[in-house]
């Protein structure tokens, strides 16, 4: 299966993320892998989370908890993409030595903007169902998982949104909630299971949760020390995270 020209475009422009990937390959641990890739664990961890959202077949497999802050190695996808890299590599060589002008790839710079949104979903439409000047967007993520979002007919029409075109769904961090895995989610509401990968606490504000979906990409949410106590979700525990449509944001290459 092809790499999405999505993930392409984001790691020939994070080279650092791959050198993450390619210090997990040889030493077998996130914490080891980070501090050689010039990373904090956390930023390891979300370097990672991204791009397995993005592929679309996880690229490194986690073993939370392991030796040296958690076993990680590379999956064949992201062995795959190893090798594309270093192609990829080549091709940039080739366009550095084609541009006419600096201002030729301060273009290329902004045509290419990064989000601050934490999830970043790859998935392709399936369906549209038109409603008044909105459109429901279903989209298929990886193994066959589905999701919908609403956004504006508008919109539909300048992304050239159809049947198999591929996009990423962004979510903020702050539009999950996690809910209990015998609580009833909102009628209308995206509502997706899995398992607390991980709690990282904050001193001042919300807790950030990293969820695992089963088809091996992950959410992150924030939610309230409290709110973990009371759901009594810690990790390694089932939870259920509910999101409305209207607030998935959908990106599609250029």
């Amino acid at each position: 299966m092809s790499l999405p020209t999505l993930l392409s475009q984001h790691i020939a422009r994070r080279p650092q993320r791959i050198a993450l990937l390619q210090h997990i390959a040889e030493q077998g641990s996130i914490t080891r892998a980070a501090k050689s890739a010039g990373l904090s664990y956390k930023a390891a961890w979300d370097a990672i989370d991204e791009l397995n959202n993005l592929a679309q077949k996880p690229l490194v497999e986690r073993n939370v908890g392991g030796k040296g802050g958690g076993g990680a190695k590379l999956s064949s996808e992201g062995e795959r993409v190893l090798r594309l890299y270093q192609k990829l590599q080549a091709l940039q060589t080739q366009v550095l030595e084609a541009a006419e002008e600096a201002s030729d790839l301060d273009l290329l710079g902004r045509l290419m903007l990064r989000t601050s949104a934490r999830n970043q979903l790859h998935g392709k439409v399936v369906a549209i169902d038109a409603q008044g000047r909105n459109d429901r967007i279903c989209l298929e993520l990886a193994e066959g998982l589905r999701i919908d979002a609403q956004i504006t007919h508008d919109s539909t029409l300048r992304l050239e949104l159809q049947t198999g075109t591929e996009v990423v769904a962004l979510i903020k961090a702050g539009w999950l909630e996690l809910l209990g895995i015998d609580q009833a989610a909102t009628p209308g509401n995206n509502c997706l299971k899995g398992i607390i990968e991980e709690i990282l606490d904050a001193d001042d504000g919300p807790s950030e949760v990293r969820i695992g979906l089963p088809n091996g990409q992950t959410l992150c949410s924030l939610a309230e020390q409290r709110h973990l106590k009371t759901l009594e979700l810690t990790a390694g525990k089932p939870v259920q995270v509910q999101f409305a449509p209207s607030n998935i944001l959908l990106g599609t290459p250029l």
